[in-house]
């Protein structure tokens, strides 16, 4: 593959324009911006059917909805650092449109065996480690990819966007999915078949851009060592390290409100799918807030924006699990909670990709990624099992408050390391005899 970096390309939006939906003025990030909407809305439709599904099939098990989850995000732990080396060796555009058909087909899959009652609690874990397969390698090209669409100007923007969709996307799928499954008498089929839909309108849009407007750079030759470079390269960042440890801690012990909601819903609120739907859209209201706050930002996010919203977002999370009442307080509680989530998703992220190399950046995204998903496996048994066993308010207080400790422990180290660099530079002043 050659590198189109000497091709013309069309002049980016103004530098001074901090508009919220700048990056939309470029074609591609247009193109891929619609159809991601409706994509991610098909997405979160079948995670919904699918937890509802094995709640189904399980009796309501938490330790069966962890593992589902583990499944799914399990193979990033093995797969993802290996999706960044072929997100920088090669054309990005058409590895997208392989990892979704592949995903729509797995769609397919499931919406058949349920529709056909066929299905069983083990189809369900099996499809979901294959769907975390091929998600593992999507994850860090999809964010590569992002760049090469806008541009380092207009990354961050696009950033922000990409959650604003994304979110978005969470506030009405989960809603649709409810009414869908509540209006098919329990039946999740419907959600999947959705699902496996949406795929096509994203393959229609990677072909349909134009690749010579594409910002590529250089490809990276096929060599061995790759995966040990990228780590090498991260690991010698004290930036990057700290962006990486709170991703794992957050993605383990916080990002598990697909459970946590869940549980809450059945169990503690006694709630319906139409409830858990609408618990799940309070907690969107509040993630396409924080996203759409992020837009507004056109520089790389400080390290101490990083570690307060990262405890903002624990403390938050532990209030969830003490709040006192029913339905109505929790749900409210969720916006802010979900605000503070994205509000630091966002800001790590940008951190992250701007703090790259262009050809380190897949390799870089994808360890990004390993850390915030690859920890799931852990997490989400064992907030299931303490919710399951303890009850689910003592999952969202366990969750929150590690995530409270590490960020509070972070800021002591990046504190402590300052200090130490200050004292390297202070010289004694001589004096004379």
């Amino acid at each position: 593959m050659t590198s189109t970096a000497a091709e013309p390309r069309p002049a980016d939006p103004r530098p001074a324009d901090r508009g919220s939906f700048r990056s939309l003025r470029v074609h591609n990030f247009r193109l891929y911006a619609s159809a991601n909407l409706v994509s991610l809305t098909g997405t979160w439709m079948q995670r919904i059917g699918q937890d509802w599904l094995v709640l189904q099939l399980s009796g309501d098990s938490g330790v069966a909805l962890g593992l589902v989850t583990a499944l799914q995000f399990g193979p990033t732990l093995v797969l993802g650092l290996y999706g960044g080396v072929l997100a920088d060796r090669y054309d990005k555009r058409r590895l997208l449109v392989a990892t979704q058909a592949l995903m729509g087909l797995l769609a397919v899959a499931l919406a058949t065996l349920v529709a056909t009652d066929a299905i069983a609690l083990w189809h369900v874990f099996g499809l979901a480690a294959g769907l975390g397969s091929v998600s593992a390698i999507d994850a860090p090209v999809r964010q590569a990819f992002v760049s090469e669409m806008v541009g380092r100007d207009l990354l961050p923007n696009a950033v922000g966007l990409n959650s604003t969709i994304f979110n978005g996307a969470r506030l009405v799928g989960p809603a649709l999915a409810g009414l869908l499954i509540g209006a098919s008498g329990g039946d999740t089929a419907p959600a999947f078949a959705v699902n496996a839909a949406s795929f096509v309108v994203t393959i229609a849009a990677l072909l349909a851009m134009r690749p010579d407007e594409l910002r590529r750079s250089d490809p990276v030759a096929r060599a061995r060592g790759q995966l040990r470079e990228g780590l090498s390269y991260t690991w010698g960042r004290a930036d990057l390290r700290l962006a990486m440890v709170l991703a794992f801690v957050i993605g383990t012990f916080g990002f598990n409100f697909q459970v946590t909601i869940a549980l809450m819903a059945r169990e503690v609120l006694g709630l319906g799918a139409e409830g858990f739907g609408l618990l799940s859209t309070a907690f969107a209201v509040g993630s396409l807030t924080g996203a759409l706050l992020s837009t507004r930002r056109s520089a790389r996010p400080r390290q101490r924006f990083l570690l307060v919203s990262s405890v903002v977002f624990g403390l938050l999370t532990v209030a969830c699990g003490l709040v006192p009442g029913g339905t109505w307080p929790f749900a409210v509680l969720l916006v802010p909670t979900g605000a503070a989530a994205l509000v630091f998703s966002v800001a790590n992220n940008s951190f992250v990709q701007l703090g790259a190399d262009p050809q380190m950046r897949g390799r870089v995204m994808a360890l990004y990624f390993t850390c915030f998903l690859g920890g799931t496996p852990l997490g989400a048994p064992l907030i299931g099992w303490v919710s399951e066993h303890l009850g689910a308010r003592w999952g969202l207080v366990l969750g929150g408050g590690v995530v409270v400790l590490a960020g509070a422990a972070s800021a002591l180290a990046v504190a402590r390391g300052r200090r130490v660099r200050t004292a390297a530079r202070v010289r004694p002043v001589p004096t004379g005899p």
